[in-house]
């Protein structure tokens, strides 16, 4: 058998050959980008693909070749490529006038939606999740008069609170304490002895970017017995986990946190985010207080985001598509582990509902310490070989449904990956 460093360039040499139109605008964008990339996580080796379409749940490249869409933006494209309605509602905004500078009664509906479906005394609307997050941890240290926050070691809760290897050096200048995701006792530990500087701990309760690790009952449970104890702020980044639910997966887990993040799906597919959750937090941002905080973002209420997210959380994302779309995330990553049961190699899929990665090992995964024993190389390879079969995920492995993602495209991908398993499996037992 050839050793995987020589495998995985021999994948990498057939994609780079059959592309030569995506390397082509790899290199000319290599001559304006560092790197030829403005979005680090889309980078993959040798170069990555160029999309030119993208359809229901289907994605041409610049090549010609199609794939189905299983990364999901990243859990933000829950509606596909071109939803007729999607579609319909961003016509209408753009009839209506783009950026108006002056509130519309857009703004107005969208905030009683997601505080009615999610459970929020008062909502914010920002731009991204990044900036939901950044926002939700000031207020935390504004309302508590402390600096610290916790994190989780192998969190990640946007472009400047980056943690899966520590604090990444780009990130927002916070004084953070590192909790360790699903270990009660350190991470009790830690609380209670930052308790007189810590203002807030905040984690996603299934861990998205880190490797779709669900925390458990009992881990978020001490967070929230804890936290109330001692007056910290506790916060749930759903920017990802709330299409788990129809009330996002705090309501599952009947755990209620004092702020919430939102973002991706929320907007319809458009740049959005929001913070929001306990009345007398949140009324800090009220203008008509002496004393109220700024909180500015040109396009916190622009018209296309406002009118498309509308439609898409009370047309398209009801509860009832939320319940089934999700079912079918798990009915396919129980496949996949029966699978890899089935042909006993080293490969385990995680996750809930309509999120899951796959993951090149074998035993527990409870925590991102554990995905430190897999072999990048072996996520490349699966990634690559996907490709070939015309099937499009994250590399580390991770997907997220689309609602325009079939049963029939489930079994597709389950197929896939046993091909890849039967033409791989000496590397992975």
């Amino acid at each position: 058998m050839q050793p995987l460093d020589a495998i995985l360039n021999d994948a990498m040499d057939s994609f780079a050959a059959k592309r030569p139109a995506s390397r082509a605008l790899h290199e000319r964008a290599s001559s304006v980008m560092p790197g030829g990339n403005t979005r680090t996580v889309l980078f993959t080796a040798p170069f990555p693909i160029r999309v030119a379409k993208g359809e229901g749940a289907s994605l041409t490249d610049v090549d010609g070749y199609s794939y189905l869409d299983l990364l999901g933006e990243y859990s933000a494209g829950l509606y596909g490529h071109s939803h007729p309605r999607i579609l319909a509602a961003a016509q209408a905004a753009l009839e209506m006038g783009l950026n108006f500078g002056g509130h519309h009664a857009g703004e107005v509906s969208l905030a009683e939606v997601v505080t009615r479906r999610f459970n929020l005394d008062l909502v914010r609307f920002t731009n991204s999740g990044t900036e939901a997050n950044m926002m939700a941890l000031s207020a935390a240290r504004c309302f508590t008069g402390r600096q610290k926050i916790m994190p989780m070691q192998g969190g990640y809760h946007g472009g400047t609170l980056y943690f899966s290897h520590g604090a990444s050096p780009v990130n927002a200048p916070f004084d953070c304490v590192l909790g360790e995701y699903n270990d009660i006792d350190t991470t009790r530990r830690l609380i209670a002895d930052n308790a007189a500087g810590l203002a807030a701990v905040i984690l996603e309760p299934m861990l998205g970017g880190g490797g779709c690790i669900p925390a458990s009952s009992a881990f978020l449970a001490m967070l929230r017995a804890e936290t109330a104890a001692h007056g910290i702020v506790l916060i749930f980044d759903e920017v990802m986990t709330s299409r788990l639910h129809p009330g996002g997966l705090s309501a599952s887990l009947g755990i209620e946190p004092d702020l919430k993040t939102l973002g991706k799906y929320v907007g319809g597919g458009m740049s959005f985010g929001a913070f929001g959750g306990r009345r007398e937090i949140m009324s800090l941002f009220d203008p008509t207080r002496p004393d109220a905080l700024p909180h500015a973002g040109t396009f916190n209420n622009n018209t296309l985001t406002m009118t498309v997210g509308n439609a898409a959380m009370t047309e398209i994302y009801t509860p009832d598509a939320c319940i089934a779309l999700n079912a079918r995330g798990d009915k396919l990553r129980e496949a996949l582990n029966d699978l890899f049961m089935r042909y006993q190699v080293r490969m385990k899929a995680t996750g809930q509902g309509s999120m899951l990665a796959i993951h090149p090992m074998a035993g527990g995964i409870a925590s991102p310490h554990d995905l430190e024993k897999t072999d990048k190389r072996l996520r490349q390879l699966l990634f690559l070989d996907l490709l070939e079969q015309g099937i499009y995920i994250a590399e580390r492995g991770f997907m997220a449904l689309s609602l325009m993602v079939t049963d029939a495209d489930c079994a597709r991908v389950v197929k896939a990956v046993e091909s890849h398993i039967t033409a791989r499996r000496d590397l992975l037992v």
